[in-house]
C-alpha cells in the first residue's frame, strides 16, 4: 500500500501546500498551515459518517398512535404476555420436546384466524399434512390458518412480501431455518442469529407479531446464541413434567409487561385447557391432615398460587450416611434451613434422611417458602400433623428470625377464597385479611414450640 502523502492546509484561506512553511504563499498569513492527512483507502471504505439515508426521529413527548394488543383467545396465554400480543413484537418460546409448544401455538393461531386475523404458520419440522392431522385432533381443522412447510428464510420473506402482512407469523422452529447468505448447517450459531435477524426485521417493519419456537439444551436453556434472547422482545418458557397433567407458561423477559407472570394449562385429549384457578390443581386430595404437609401461598408475578410442601423424615442406624433429596426446591436452601433448625432450635437431623417434595411437580423460587418448608420439616420430625386450614409463609434468616415478605395481603386473600382460615407468618408481615386469622411468628423457635405443643 502506498504511503499517504502529507499536505498542509491554510486555516485562513484553505490553500494546500505539499510542505510546511511559516507564511502562507496565497494569503500571506503567518503560522496558519496545519497538517492534514488524507484518508486512506481502508478508512474511506469504512467511514460510515456519510452515504446513508436520513432517518426520521419521533419525539417521545408528542402524541402518537399506541399499538393495540391483540388477544390470542387464550386468557392464560395473554396473562403471561402481559395482556395480549403486541403488533411488531418478537416472541421466543422455548420448552422441552413434547411439552406442547406447537399445540399451544396452533390453538392460539386458530383463535386469531377465526376472529378475522391473518395467520401464517411456518413449520420446518412437520409437513403440512401432519399439522392438519394435529389440528383435526384438536378440533381446529376449520380455522383459516395459512400453513407451509419450508426451511428457507429467503422463500418465506419473498412469499410474505407478495401478500398483505399477516397479524401473526409463527416459525416452528428457528433452529430449522436456513439462509443461503450464511455458511453452515441449520441450527448453527451464525444461521440462528442471521435468520432470526431477518425475520425480526420483517416483523418490525410491517407490524407483524412474530413467534419463534426455540429448542432447548439438556440443562433447559434455549439452544443457540445467547444474543437471540437479546434480539427478541419477549422470552417465554413452557414448563412441566410429562408425567403430570399441568403445564406452566412462564415469562422470563417482557418489554411490554411484567416478568414472572405465568399461565397455567392442563394437557387433555383435546389439547391444552386453561386452568383459571391453579391452586385447586396443586391442592387436590387434601382430605385428612398428615404429618409433614404444609400449604404455602406462592407468588407468581401478580398471581398467588397455593401449593403443598411435603416432607418425610426417616431415622437411620448410627453410622449410616443420611441422604437429602429435594424435588421442586433449592437443595442448597434446604441444607441452610436444616442447619438453622439444628443450631437455633436444637432439633437433630444428623441421623435422619430428609426428603422434600413440592406436590404436583411445581417448582418454587419464592424465598417466602422458608417458613412453610420449616413447618413441614418440624411436623414430619415430631409426627405432628399441621392444621388443615392453615397456610405458612415467611423468610428465615441464619439467626432464626422470620422476616417479612412481599404481598402478604394478597396471599391471605387467595387463601381465604379456597377455604383456609388461619395464616402464620412474620410479625410485621401485615394484619389479617377478611376471613383469615393471622398469627405472627418472630423467631423460628416459636414455630417449633407451636407445632410440637411446647407452648
Amino acid at each position: 500500500m502506498a504511503k499517504p502523502k502529507r499536505r498542509y492546509v491554510c486555516e485562513s484561506c484553505g490553500s494546500v501546500s505539499t510542505r510546511w512553511q511559516g507564511q502562507c504563499a496565497d494569503c500571506g498569513e503567518w503560522n496558519t498551515l496545519v497538517e492534514d492527512t488524507p484518508k486512506t483507502v481502508f478508512s474511506a471504505k469504512h467511514d460510515l459518517s456519510t452515504g446513508g439515508r436520513s432517518i426520521r426521529f419521533e419525539p417521545l413527548d408528542a402524541p402518537g398512535e399506541m399499538p393495540v394488543r391483540r388477544t390470542s383467545g387464550l386468557a392464560e396465554f395473554d396473562r403471561a404476555l402481559g395482556g395480549g400480543l403486541v403488533p411488531g413484537s418478537a416472541i421466543l418460546m422455548g420448552g422441552d420436546p413434547g411439552i406442547g409448544k406447537s399445540t399451544l401455538l396452533l390453538q392460539a393461531s386458530a383463535h386469531i384466524a377465526r376472529a378475522g386475523g391473518e395467520v401464517v404458520y411456518i413449520s420446518g419440522e412437520e409437513a403440512a399434512g401432519q399439522i392438519r392431522l394435529r389440528a383435526d385432533r384438536l378440533g381446529l381443522s376449520g380455522a383459516p390458518v395459512r400453513m407451509a412447510s419450508t426451511t428457507s428464510v429467503r422463500d418465506i420473506l419473498t412469499t410474505l412480501g407478495e401478500m398483505d402482512a399477516p397479524a401473526l407469523l409463527v416459525i416452528d422452529s428457528i433452529q430449522t431455518m436456513h439462509s443461503d447468505q450464511i455458511e453452515g448447517a441449520p441450527g448453527t450459531v451464525s444461521q440462528v442469529r442471521g435468520c432470526a435477524f431477518e425475520l425480526i426485521r420483517y416483523a418490525k417493519e410491517n407490524g407483524v407479531t412474530l413467534i419463534l419456537v426455540g429448542h432447548v439444551t439438556k440443562d433447559g436453556s434455549i439452544a443457540g446464541p445467547r444474543v437471540l434472547e437479546h434480539m427478541v422482545d419477549v422470552v417465554m418458557s413452557f414448563e412441566g413434567e410429562r408425567s403430570h397433567q399441568y403445564r406452566i407458561l412462564r415469562s422470563l423477559k417482557n418489554r411490554f409487561g411484567p416478568v414472572d407472570e405465568i399461565g397455567v394449562f392442563a394437557m387433555e385429549g383435546a389439547g391444552l385447557a386453561e386452568v383459571g384457578n391453579p391452586s385447586l390443581l396443586f391442592l387436590s386430595g387434601r382430605d385428612e391432615p398428615l404429618a409433614g404437609s404444609a400449604v404455602f401461598p406462592a407468588m407468581e408475578g401478580t398471581r398467588p398460587v397455593l401449593v403443598e410442601i411435603q416432607a418425610l423424615i426417616v431415622r437411620l442406624q448410627s453410622g449410616a450416611t443420611p441422604r437429602r433429596a429435594v424435588v421442586g426446591w433449592d437443595s442448597g436452601r434446604l441444607a441452610m434451613l436444616l442447619a438453622v433448625l439444628e443450631a437455633r432450635c436444637g432439633l437433630n437431623f444428623s441421623n435422619a434422611e430428609v426428603y422434600l417434595n413440592v406436590a404436583g411437580g411445581y417448582r418454587l423460587a419464592d424465598p417466602a417458602a422458608d417458613l412453610a418448608v420449616a413447618a413441614a420439616l418440624v411436623s414430619a420430625l415430631g409426627d405432628k400433623p399441621l392444621a388443615n386450614d392453615a397456610v405458612w409463609f415467611g423468610e428465615v434468616s441464619l439467626a432464626g428470625e422470620i422476616r417479612p415478605v412481599a404481598h402478604s395481603p394478597i396471599r391471605q386473600r387467595e387463601s381465604a377464597k379456597l377455604g383456609f382460615t388461619r395464616g402464620f407468618g412474620p410479625v410485621s408481615g401485615g394484619g389479617a385479611e377478611a376471613g383469615m386469622t393471622f398469627s405472627g411468628l418472630a423467631m423460628l423457635p416459636n414455630l417449633v414450640d407451636r407445632i410440637l405443643g411446647h407452648e
